[in-house]
């Protein structure tokens, strides 16, 4: 499978609340999830799915309700203005990285295989990891390591980088570090660098935040906004924004003392894969779902 879905009937039933309505998932990738709102929405229902991977298999739903749109999703609304949908019953996104493109070698999303440090999840655009990590000066690049990989040594993990230049491939990268590699932790230190370089190279955290604004004005009222993310970073952005309508999190009040957001909390908490469902898809682990309404 392209990509198994993570806490599909979980996000699914806490979005779709009107079957006639319009949604829109922005993060296609196998079309896991599209094709379960699909199945719940009547034939007036519609759906728009954003993708801007060109191997995603977004010809395989051949449904009349279904409109694929292969862009990031940072473009939402300029591009439902342009399908005159200016306003939404529900938003979704899977963020993070598909099954399919960790596992593509030459994609070079995983330390896994020797391949070309690429990263990039719109493989048209031109800027990959390779320039990050040969092109930054190492102050930049141990700042990334810090801010997208939360890794306490940053800076030295940045000067093996910058001491093994030139570093072309995934091997070379994790060549470069193995010295900074604690007995027990590689691949989790590995991880966090890969991670890092992935989220600077497709500006990830940015288009969440012009995704998280605009669903302010994208979204009807009582329409609801679903996020499922893997990181500290992503949820955090996604926790704040949807407790205040900010990123910092710092509710503002009015003449009355009454909290000005433009959101109702559907989940107080994050929801969680079961054990089950990790037990089949590992990759489920570290998902968190928060999910909101337009007041």
């Amino acid at each position: 499978m392209y990509h198994e879905p993570v806490l599909l009937s979980e996000t699914v039933s806490a979005l779709v609340q009107n079957p006639d309505g319009i949604y829109v998932d922005v993060t296609f990738g196998g079309g896991g999830h599209s094709r379960e709102i699909l199945r719940r929405l009547s034939t007036q229902g519609r759906l728009f799915g954003f993708d801007q991977d060109s191997e995603c298999p977004a010809a395989t739903v051949d449904d009349p309700r279904f409109t694929f749109v292969p862009q990031n999703f940072k473009n939402t609304a300029k591009w439902l203005e342009y399908y005159k949908c200016p306003q939404v019953d529900g938003i979704m996104a899977d963020l993070g990285v598909s099954s399919h493109q960790f596992d593509t070698p030459q994609r070079g999303f995983s330390y896994r295989f020797p391949a070309p440090l690429d990263m990039r999840m719109n493989p048209n655009k031109e800027f990959s990891a390779a320039n990050v990590v040969n092109d930054y000066s190492p102050a930049q690049l141990a700042t990334v390591l810090a801010t997208y990989g939360e890794l306490q040594n940053a800076k030295r993990l940045a000067d093996l980088i910058a001491a093994a230049r030139p570093v072309e491939t995934t091997d070379q990268l994790v060549a470069a570090v193995t010295q900074q590699l604690p007995k027990g932790k590689e691949n989790k230190i590995l991880s966090q660098i890969f991670q890092a370089i992935r989220i600077e190279v497709n500006g990830e955290t940015e288009v969440l935040k012009q995704l998280l604004q605009q669903s302010v004005t994208l979204l009807k009222s009582g329409g609801r906004i679903a996020i499922l993310s893997y990181h500290s970073i992503e949820d955090r952005l996604v926790k704040n924004f949807f407790k205040s309508g900010n990123f910092e999190g710092e509710i503002e009040k009015d003449f009355y003392g009454n909290p000005l957001t433009p959101f109702k909390l559907i989940t107080r908490k994050p929801v969680v894969p079961s054990d089950s469902e990790i037990e089949e898809n590992p990759r489920a682990r570290s998902a968190k779902l928060r999910v909101a309404e337009k007041i």
